[in-house]
């Protein structure tokens, strides 16, 4: 592939602009967050379909093939089956608690993960811990 030296030129010329070096800030705040978050999605769902095949074979039965090649999307298709559900609720009880429950553990769990650094400039939170 051969790039022009115009072509160079005015990319060049394109970066030199003070409006658009907010915006590259900005590019380079969310390319390692959304590298980071599609790396933690990709890692879970292979956790997840490892877990099955190999709960499948431990127990001699056939394993997740129906979501995708090789049962690859399976965690997907139940996510969007558990989003889907019918939504119940007691008749007795607390129920505002109830429906409050799931969030507040899944908040508290990607609240762990603001204590983690995960490069020098995307950290959330710097405890000072010693």
């Amino acid at each position: 592939m051969i790039i022009y030296a115009t072509a160079v030129q005015t990319i060049n010329s394109f970066v030199k602009l003070e409006s658009l070096k907010e915006v590259y800030g900005l590019i380079w705040i969310f390319v390692p967050i959304f590298s980071l978050v599609l790396g933690i999605i990709t890692g879970v769902l292979v956790i997840v379909w490892l877990e099955r095949e190999i709960s499948a074979g431990i127990q001699q039965r056939i394993g997740p093939e129906y979501a995708g090649p090789l049962g690859i999307l399976q965690a997907l298709a139940d996510g969007t089956k558990l989003l889907f559900k019918e939504n119940l609720r007691p008749s007795r009880g607390n129920t505002p608690l109830f429906s409050i429950g799931p969030s507040i553990a899944v908040i508290s769990i990607l609240l762990s993960y603001s204590v983690i650094p995960f490069s020098n400039h995307l950290v959330l939170a710097d405890l000072n811990i010693g």
